[in-house]
């Protein structure tokens, strides 16, 4: 069995391409026998429907996984951060929550069913982002909702205090680490946060 942690470095949105990216490396490494990981993330945020996706993958894989902050991590990729069940942050960082939109192409037309199912969309996926961050925090979902809507900025003294993560620490991974680096251009989707 393989003992070698793999480092990922995920320097990108969370969009389509990088998302699969990740969960391909990690089924590649797998594969080889590599349980331990741990992503570094530095994200903008980017497309609810991989976000959440890839959590969902992350968490119920048999691995180890451990999420690191070396930037900067916004919106959904805050959710990505979570699948850690150890979780860091160099002392230069932040973490960015705040609500979801919904993008409307152009002289787009919508009924008023349309228009209802939309809403419930977006209230369903806050309320799934606010059921993540709650686990790993501690926090009622309630004050997850109420933190999304005032957009609140954490530091990493406040995100430990929140419990977001557990200690702040410069150094990123051991040498000898396997590293993969997963980058991309940001790409217009329909649903962000």
């Amino acid at each position: 069995m393989a003992t070698k942690l793999v480092v990922i470095k995920f320097f990108a949105p969370v969009i389509d391409t990088t998302v699969n990216a990740l969960m391909n490396a990690i089924d590649q490494k797998m594969n080889q026998g590599i349980t331990d990981f741990t992503i570094l993330i530095s994200s903008p945020g980017g497309n609810v429907f991989y976000g959440l996706s890839a959590y969902n993958y992350l968490k119920g894989i048999p691995v180890k996984i451990t999420t690191h902050n070396f930037g900067t991590v916004d919106s959904i990729s805050v959710v990505l951060f979570c699948v850690g069940t150890t979780r860091f942050s160099v002392p230069q960082a932040r973490f960015l929550l705040h609500g979801i939109t919904s993008n409307f192409e152009q002289n787009t037309s919508l009924e008023e069913k349309q228009l209802e199912e939309r809403l419930k969309a977006l209230k369903s996926d806050v309320e799934n982002i606010s059921k993540v961050i709650a686990v790993s925090t501690g926090k009622e979902v309630s004050d997850i909702i109420e933190a999304m809507r005032e957009r609140t900025t954490l530091n990493p003294e406040e995100a430990k205090a929140w419990g977001l993560i557990n200690e702040i620490k410069s150094e990123l991974f051991e040498i000898g680490s396997e590293i993969v680096t997963i980058q991309a251009q940001q790409q217009a989707s329909n649903i962000q946060t």
